[in-house]
């Protein structure tokens, strides 16, 4: 069967194909270096030529140098040439590279597809809600009041604590009603408010009392 079908076809390698076209590139180069010095020298030639009055020489010679120049022409033409095969080439070499890495992250998305199943998905979101519930209760276990405080009855501490405040609110109004009244109370009797001593003047009186007591005696 083999023998049939013969050798399996190599792909071919860019970057072998790429280096020998290089090289070839370089070879095409120093061709041409090559040429352009023997054209120099056949123009020099011309002119030695053309002053010793060789007229045929010197066609010669300028003869030779057109020929050189359409070798140089034709190297540059393939130098050109070589050098657009090397553009499409890396250009055919990152499209594939593009096209294998995207190629590897398809095939890395299609087997983490089948790694994250809907059902696995659903049965794992199931347990996190289950655990918050377990957590949520355990929390409401620890704060809920044990001993003599579990006994009190909520409903009766905050009438009590309503009934505190209502107190609270009547002190505090009739706290000026009060105030009011005895002032009113001491206008009527013809009697001004008695003003606090300064405590200044009391002192001196204390030392003017132990003065005249001194000279009493």
């Amino acid at each position: 069967m083999f023998r049939l079908l013969g050798k399996p076809k190599e792909e071919p390698n860019i970057l072998a194909t790429l280096e020998k076209l290089n090289e070839h590139l370089e070879d095409l180069e120093k061709k041409e270096k090559v040429f352009l010095k023997k054209v120099s020298a056949e123009v020099e030639k011309a002119k030695e030529f053309t002053k010793a009055k060789n007229k045929r020489a010197a066609i010669q010679c300028l003869k030779r140098k057109k020929l050189y120049e359409q070798e140089i022409e034709r190297l540059g033409s393939s130098q050109l040439r070589i050098h657009d095969q090397m553009i499409i080439l890396e250009s055919a070499k990152a499209t594939t590279e593009t096209l294998d890495a995207l190629r590897i992250s398809a095939a890395t998305m299609k087997a983490m597809q089948k790694a994250m199943k809907i059902d696995d998905v659903d049965k794992t979101m199931d347990e996190i809600n289950e655990q918050t519930e377990k957590i949520k209760q355990i929390q409401e276990a620890l704060t809920t009041p044990i001993g003599s405080a579990a006994d009190f009855d909520e409903d009766e501490l905050e009438a009590e604590l309503e009934e505190l405040e209502s107190d609270e609110l009547e002190e505090q109004l009739l706290q000026p009603a009060t105030a009011a009244s005895a002032a009113t109370g001491a206008v009527a009797a013809g009697k001004q408010p008695a003003r606090p001593i300064p405590q200044n003047r009391a002192a001196e009186d204390d030392e003017l009392a132990a003065l005249q007591a001194e000279m009493a005696l």
